[in-house]
């Protein structure tokens, strides 16, 4: 641009003129151009860092290419009260977009989220930080039938009031129970003719569960005598068990010796089983493996254990030699607890509520779907390990297998 004063003369008048019409020309025009393109480079702006709070303007500017600069200015204007903060916005004023928030309450302020719930009983009046006299630390589950009801008694007085108690009735027979005085204060879910393991994974999802420290998900066939559920939950903290069942008595026709119960110790995490059982001693059944039939769950470990769990697969035959992989060192943190133990009845009742089909009694159909339900496993689990190790281009180790 040609400096207006040369030599200390002012330019003819005529020039000055000239200047003067070229200046009003190119405001003119920039004002037109700028209603035209309405768009701010926000990366480009340098705002002072004790006016605007530490916001990744280029991240905005990206998912907001189109943003005019009046509605930068408002949503600016609201961000200033929140100087430090580390949410990031949505610049929309009905949304507030917060990573820690669960999918869908994305439009929620983060301080009124409840992500989480429990089974605790609440009452209609008072105060609701009122309503507990004692909140339960655990969860204890029983998938039972009235035919059980007596056996379910005698164990259900096994466990404190730490324990809510949660029934899952699977021949519609839940108002039945109704005459044993802690049966009050349970929670009863009843659905016809279904599994624990249909149940866990409808009921017990781990926001459900979230508040209690251990899940026991238990069959309804357990002798009781010499368990305490308190004594048990003291020796699986001590021991550092993250998945574990009590020792069965080892006189009632065992399948697994990992399971069998020890006189001589408070818990084992190791076994020998028939040869060439086990090809490795530090995986099931000889470590790190535990039955279904009584099995304890860390809040931790079921919250990976839930997600294993197949939506069709009722029956969970499999699911213990899979239980592995969610804990680590498995052969470390699963066990057996042996100074509490419980005797397995063998009671076949869900078995009867199978159909009579081509001759069979209800149980063998059902047994049958057990054993098409543990190849279907294997096979998932097998086939979406080395899917993964395909997808990240590494060979699969020889331990995938369940």
């Amino acid at each position: 641009m040609v400096n207006p004063i040369r030599s200390g003369n002012m330019r003819k008048p005529n020039e000055i003129m000239r200047i003067l019409v070229t200046t009003f020309v190119g405001g003119v025009f920039g004002f037109f151009l700028g209603v035209s393109f309405p768009t701010l480079s926000l990366s480009q702006l340098n705002f002072p860092s004790s006016l605007i709070p530490s916001i990744d303007l280029t991240y905005i500017e990206d998912k907001y290419s189109g943003l005019s600069t009046e509605a930068f200015l408002n949503a600016w204007s609201s961000l200033k009260g929140n100087r430090g903060s580390s949410l990031q916005f949505s610049l929309n004023e009905t949304k507030i977009w917060v990573p820690t928030n669960p999918r869908g309450a994305e439009r929620l302020p983060p301080g009124i989220v409840e992500s989480e719930s429990d089974f605790n009983l609440r009452r209609l009046w008072g105060m609701p930080s009122e309503d507990l006299a004692i909140k339960p630390k655990y969860l204890v589950t029983f998938t039972v039938g009235i035919d059980q009801k007596k056996n379910i008694d005698a164990a259900v007085k096994k466990f404190s009031e730490n324990f809510t108690i949660l029934l899952f009735h699977y021949d519609g027979r839940a108002s039945e129970w109704e005459d044993l005085e802690w049966s009050k204060r349970a929670i009863h879910v009843s659905v016809y003719k279904q599994t624990k393991w249909w149940y866990a994974k409808r009921f017990l999802h781990p926001d459900i569960v979230a508040s209690y420290d251990y899940i026991f998900v238990w069959d309804e066939d357990l002798g009781v005598e010499h368990f305490n559920a308190e004594e048990y939950i003291k020796l699986v903290r001590k021991h550092g068990l993250e998945i574990s069942q009590p020792g069965l008595e080892p006189n009632q026709g065992l399948t697994w010796q990992m399971t069998k119960r020890r006189g001589n110790s408070e818990v084992h995490k190791e076994t020998e089983e028939k040869p060439g059982w086990c090809t490795d001693p530090h995986l099931p059944p000889c470590a790190a493996f535990v039955e279904i039939m009584a099995t304890v769950f860390s809040r931790d470990a079921w919250r990976c254990v839930w997600h294993l769990i197949q939506n069709d697969l009722v029956h969970g035959w499999g699911l213990d030699f899979a239980l592995r992989k969610c804990v680590h060192p498995a052969h470390e943190k699963i066990g057996v607890v042996d100074a509490q133990w419980i005797v397995h009845q063998s009671v076949p009742s869900l078995g009867n509520q199978g159909k009579a089909e081509n001759g069979r009694a209800p149980w063998e159909g059902v047994r049958e779907r057990c054993r098409k339900e543990w190849e279907i496993f294997r096979s998932r689990l097998a086939d979406a390990e080395k899917a993964y190790y395909k997808g990240v281009g590494i060979d699969p180790p020889n331990s995938t297998e369940v």
